[in-house]
């Protein structure tokens, strides 16, 4: 599996082909993750990028928390995952500071490209570490041309981008591959996937505060109520709505055939950021779009099942 999920692949049984429900369900996920950098760059005048992981993660963690009490209790046996839990979870929290602080420096569009090349990643360390899911020639072509597009993203100059957050938001995408080498690699392949979420997402709601006070971000006294709105899609509708969904689809559908769609979240987000923000789109930049985009396609496409 090359999908750049956070989470044990394995369903309690067969996945099926992808249905309407299915696709309705990922084109809502596409787009909500598209445009969630570009919601990130829109609250930074108000907000700090870590302040932002803060809230967004403990309103999740809360809610998640909640639902597990209520709805899932066994999820908080004891099942010897708690330290590659934990592991997880640190990592899961600098990547999303490492993406936000990104959006800072850089433009929404160039986050949101290097952001996304996290499948290469992914797909690099299963080559690396995981024996039985070595790359076909179909992928090895996918993450040629991935890096191609962020090679040239890098080499291309945009108005507003920089190569310091540039080279951020790539460690980002980088740690995101780790973190789900990591889980695939330890008992938190064989956990409950809203476990893992859970482990990522408390972890984050309990260091992100004191590292926003360590950067010197201070909450303001009192929010807008576009960037009070811009919050509550960030961490109820993103963290605690869409990604349980997620993990949802992948235990009920294919694997592959779901992943096939994320190659259209950076293409969402490039958009959105020229059409929300005004960001320009160079031909260079949209040549490294497609690039990145063709790359995942290719790296996700599911293989074809033997007859």
């Amino acid at each position: 599996m090359w999908a750049p999920a956070r989470m044990s692949l394995s369903a309690h049984s067969a996945p099926r082909p992808l249905d309407r429900l299915g696709v309705v369900a990922m084109i809502v996920i596409c787009l909500s993750w598209g445009f969630n950098q570009v919601a990130t760059k829109l609250a930074l005048p108000e907000l700090g990028p870590i302040t932002q992981v803060s809230a967004r993660s403990i309103v999740g963690a809360a809610a998640l928390l909640l639902y597990a009490w209520r709805a899932r209790p066994e999820l908080f046996r004891s099942d010897g995952t708690l330290v590659p839990g934990l592991v997880a979870g640190l990592m899961f929290t600098l990547e999303f500071i490492a993406i936000f602080v990104a959006v800072k420096m850089t433009t929404a569009s160039s986050a949101i490209l290097f952001f996304y090349a996290a499948p290469f990643f992914v797909a690099l360390g299963a080559a690396l570490w995981l024996p039985g899911e070595k790359a076909r020639p179909r992928q090895w072509l996918g993450m040629a041309l991935a890096f191609a597009g962020v090679a040239a993203g890098l080499l291309r100059s945009t108005a507003g981008s920089s190569l310091s957050g540039d080279l951020l938001a790539l460690l980002a995408a980088a740690i995101w591959g780790a973190t789900t080498i990591l889980i695939k690699t330890t008992r938190l392949a064989r956990a409950d996937p809203v476990k893992t979420l859970l482990y990522q997402i408390v972890t984050a709601a309990l260091i992100s505060p004191g590292l926003a006070y360590a950067a010197g971000e201070v909450w303001p006294a009192r929010i807008s109520l576009g960037v009070g709105i811009n919050l509550v899609y960030q961490s109820v509708w993103v963290v605690a709505l869409t990604y349980p969904l997620w993990f949802w689809l992948l235990r009920r559908y294919r694997a592959a055939e779901l992943s096939a769609f994320t190659f259209s979240t950076p293409i969402v987000g490039v958009f959105a950021g020229w059409l929300t923000l005004g960001e320009s789109l160079t031909p260079g930049f949209l040549a490294a779009l497609a690039l990145v985009a063709g790359g995942i396609l290719l790296v996700n496409w599911p293989q074809r099942a033997a007859a």
